[in-house]
């Protein structure tokens, strides 16, 4: 009957929830922004790492090079994005 049990899934689901109370301690711990915004992007970027990895099941097919390499792509992207209309919009460059 173990073998049967997700507990993959379920502790997955305990870290996601860890890392929301981390997030959320943000707001009730009245952190500077500097502090507030790391501990935000870290808990942000692991959380999605996390979804990614054990819900979505991105490590386990035989094209998991492509799955991880469509990320990273798009992960690319959006850095590029973001920081591209920051430097036209915001710093004036």
């Amino acid at each position: 009957m173990s073998e049967l049990f997700p507990r993959k899934q379920v502790m997955g689901f305990i870290c996601s929830l860890i890392l929301t109370a981390v997030a959320l301690a943000v707001y009730f711990f009245n952190m500077s922004f500097a502090v507030g915004l790391t501990v935000l992007l870290v808990t942000a970027f692991v959380q999605a790492g996390l979804q990614l990895v054990v819900f979505m099941h991105a490590g386990e097919t035989e094209d998991k090079g492509a799955i991880f390499t469509n990320v990273y792509y798009g992960l690319i992207i959006a850095l590029v994005t973001v920081f591209g209309t920051l430097l036209a919009l915001v710093w004036d460059m």
